[in-house]
């Protein structure tokens, strides 16, 4: 491992619409041997209408927002801090598609946090949501949840400064893995470690799923490297008509303002 070893302790937030690999990339930053990223744990989108809808209820205890919102960053906070700790690490990072519709909230809980968004063309991401889950799924995506996510995710980011937000696209992290990890662990203030590369080798929680469903998609295209890279551009292709057509409908001006549609 090269280069200083800082003792930032900032929280990592991984966000993006699901489907668009930020299981893989929790993975390559938990293989950091700094940093721990655990699976989902929808804590966050739990715990957001305390100071969201219910607020009227909990306002009545006299305590004004703020005081709830430290409660909640120490409660979340701690344990994530507490399951690093436990696995060796210094630093903890969150992975989770939801949290991109809270970013208002997280970030008043954790206001030195750096956030991450993976960004995926749309096609991908319907064709991936049906294929994982089923064709409804695809649908809705296409429908327009795909372009709630982006924008919610890039609308958030254009209010931080540039050491707290870095977007970072699917193809691009496939095409040149070390490349764009390094610039990534720049942007958290990390050293290089070339062990990201090989994040199937490390030890991680909850990777069953994820691994039997790659092993799956490396069979299908023919690609038997650890970052596959298949997939890229699969949905232009196996998309049918309908799916098409109402991503167009929903999402065609995002698509082009991405370079993902001509």
């Amino acid at each position: 491992m090269d280069g200083p070893t800082p003792d930032t302790q900032r929280p990592i937030f991984i966000v993006g619409s699901a489907r668009s690999g930020t299981t893989m990339l929790r993975l390559m930053l938990d293989s950091h041997p700094r940093i721990s990223c655990g699976e989902e744990t929808h804590f966050l989108q739990t715990l957001e209408p305390v100071t969201g809808r219910h607020w009227r209820l909990v306002e009545r205890y006299g305590f004004p927002r703020g005081y709830w919102d430290e409660r909640l960053a120490a409660f979340y906070g701690d344990a994530m801090a507490d399951y690093a700790a436990r696995r060796g690490k210094q630093r903890w990072a969150d992975k989770d598609p939801s949290n991109t519709l809270l970013l208002p909230f997280v970030d008043r809980l954790f206001p030195d946090a750096q956030y991450i968004h993976l960004l995926r063309d749309g096609h991908d991401v319907v064709a991936s949501h049906r294929d994982r889950w089923g064709y409804r799924s695809g649908a809705r995506a296409a429908r327009g949840v795909w372009k709630r996510y982006v924008e919610a995710a890039r609308a958030f980011g254009r209010d931080l400064p540039p050491d707290r937000f870095h977007e970072l696209r699917y193809e691009r992290l496939v095409a040149d893995p070390e490349a764009e990890l390094r610039t990534l662990v720049a942007f958290l203030d990390e050293a290089w470690d070339p062990v990201m590369l090989t994040f199937d080798q490390a030890e991680h929680d909850g990777t069953d799923r994820y691994r039997g469903f790659t092993a799956q998609r490396r069979a299908e295209g023919g690609d038997s490297s650890t970052i596959y890279r298949s997939r890229v551009g699969a949905g232009r292709s196996s998309l049918d008509p309908v799916l098409r057509t109402m991503l167009h409908r929903s999402s065609g001006g995002l698509l082009r303002e991405l370079g993902y549609l001509e």
